[in-house]
């Protein structure tokens, strides 16, 4: 399935792909509400997804398809040249992320990797820096790239259980602390970096790479 606000992308993906032997367009969608509509009566093997469209953004539909269709493969086909775009999309389920600017030369290997290898494909330029990233981050010595306010490293530890899934009870459990301590690090955290509600918390965690995803 093709989801993208610009028949003319639409129109280019449909011809790259169906000039591939054993695929199949089962539909296309112009926004982010036909796409999630669609998914949930067709059940395609691929979704090719723009992110920014009308009704419902990339990000939503991505949520959204992994609910509706879990075994249906996400590729992000986007104009915006971004690793931390490309991580969140990741953290939400895509497997996919390819520049439109690249598409005439990755789209197709993207695919063949979903369809035949079943791993994950990011275009070469932010697969390198993804990389890089992440190889700077597990050096020891070197700084933490998280932007604002400085967590200390208990407060660390209790953003990341607790970002994973753990109640304020198991975190006490793990840090071998009382509940009422887990819940004024939680707190502090939550102020400290302007956290409106949990989930911004747990997307804080997800983007800088804090908790797998």
């Amino acid at each position: 399935m093709i989801a993208d606000d610009h028949a003319v992308v639409r129109r280019g993906v449909r011809a790259m792909l169906e000039s591939q032997p054993g695929i199949e367009i089962c539909a296309e969608a112009s926004d982010g509400l036909e796409t999630v509509d669609s998914i949930k009566k067709e059940k395609p093997d691929l979704l090719v997804l723009g992110l920014t469209m009308p009704k419902m953004n990339g990000l939503e539909v991505i949520r959204s398809v992994r609910e509706e269709s879990p075994s249906t493969d996400i590729l992000v086909l986007t104009m915006h040249f971004s690793d931390e775009l490309a991580r969140e999309c990741r953290s939400f389920g895509a497997r996919a992320y390819i520049l439109k600017s690249d598409a005439g030369t990755e789209l197709l290997a993207a695919v063949d990797s979903l369809r035949y290898h079943q791993r994950p494909y990011f275009t070469c330029q932010l697969a390198v820096i993804m990389t890089e990233t992440l190889a700077r981050s597990s050096v020891p010595g070197v700084e933490s790239a998280i932007p604002g306010p400085t967590l200390t490293e208990r407060e660390l530890d209790v953003l990341q259980l607790l970002a994973s899934g753990m109640s304020n009870k198991e975190t006490a459990g793990v840090l071998d602390v009382s509940t009422r301590t887990i819940e004024s690090h939680r707190n502090h955290i939550m102020d400290k970096m302007k956290f409106d509600s949990f989930s911004d918390l747990v997307r804080f965690a997800l983007r800088h790479n804090l908790i797998d995803a």
